[in-house]
């Protein structure tokens, strides 16, 4: 299933689910079939196979009815657009990726592979929509960049969750911009949190793909491109640390619940580190992409 969240002609967000290339609104049907009021993506999410019976249930009646709406009538929102945690978010998980950065920060690369990976958060107020702008602000920012991913939606509470068992705690995938701000990395000593933070600088979406279609996460291709232009390129079989792996490493002490996102990495190719370095600009359009979930395209907004 893609399941998103949208804003249709009354305004106020909904709950959909892609069938056959049209949108079922779904929130009022677990509204009428279930004793929760107010349903969001979390909600859903933690509602587990019961709530995907749901889905089904509300398919099936919405395609009696022929009720559906197309994709161009809604606008898409960011899949889970207020979580109730930070971002989870694994930094220099592609080997390339890890290099690059070093260089371009100044530092020396370790000899060997860490034992583990770097780890930091990003606010929940960086999440936008899948077709939303990113704020740009000159007074802030001039060195804001971009970082395809693959995006992890954890479906189940669990902690200390062994790498055999963790795909049994996820919920599904989705497409995720960490959008960074370098020159602020930089002024608070490479620390990741300032400058991964900033408002509108998590761009997610464009749905929740459920675990059940991906066969393997760690085989899919992921890009970039700004301004239709390649930036980067690559497979998540190059993560130094796989989904697995991920899942095992940030549930070590820290409870994972339902709706809680981890991105998992970016590969080589980001603007800071290439030569001379390159930046978005306000008026540039950046897409990301990952294979088997789809694209997000968001325009640079100066504010």
């Amino acid at each position: 299933m893609r399941l998103l969240t949208f804003r249709a002609s009354d305004g106020q967000p909904h709950l959909g689910v892609l069938h056959e290339g049209r949108v079922v609104d779904i929130s009022a049907w677990l509204m009428r079939e279930t004793v929760l009021s107010d349903i969001g993506m979390t909600e859903l999410i933690a509602m587990g196979n019961a709530g995907l019976e749901h889905i089904q249930a509300a398919i099936y009646e919405a395609a009696e009815a022929d009720s559906t709406l197309a994709l161009e009538e809604i606008r898409l929102l960011a899949p889970i657009p207020r979580p109730r945690k930070n971002v989870i978010c694994l930094g220099r998980n592609y080997a390339e990726h890890a290099a690059e950065s070093a260089g371009a920060f100044g530092q020396a690369l370790p000899a060997e592979t860490p034992a583990y990976p770097a780890v930091f958060t990003k606010a929940v107020t960086s999440v936008i929509g899948p077709y939303d702008d990113i704020p740009y602000d000159g007074d802030v920012s001039v060195e804001i960049d971009w970082e395809s991913e693959l995006a992890i939606v954890v479906g189940r509470t669990g902690k200390q969750i062994k790498r055999e068992h963790a795909f049994d705690y996820i919920f599904g995938y989705m497409v995720l911009n960490d959008i960074s701000a370098r020159d602020i990395q930089r002024r608070h000593g490479n620390q990741f949190f300032m400058g991964k933070s900033l408002d509108g600088s998590c761009p997610t979406g464009p749905w929740i793909v459920t675990a059940d279609e991906i066969e393997d996460p760690n085989n899919l291709e992921l890009y970039t491109l700004v301004n239709g232009v390649e930036k980067q390129r690559d497979n998540t079989r190059a993560m130094i640390w796989d989904v697995p792996a991920i899942i095992e490493v940030v549930s070590l002490g820290m409870t994972l619940e339902p709706g809680d996102i981890i991105a998992t990495g970016t590969p080589a190719g980001v603007g800071f580190a290439r030569k001379p370095p390159e930046f978005l600009k306000p008026g540039d359009i950046v897409e990301c992409g990952v294979e088997k979930i789809g694209a997000i395209r968001n325009r640079v907004r100066e504010v």
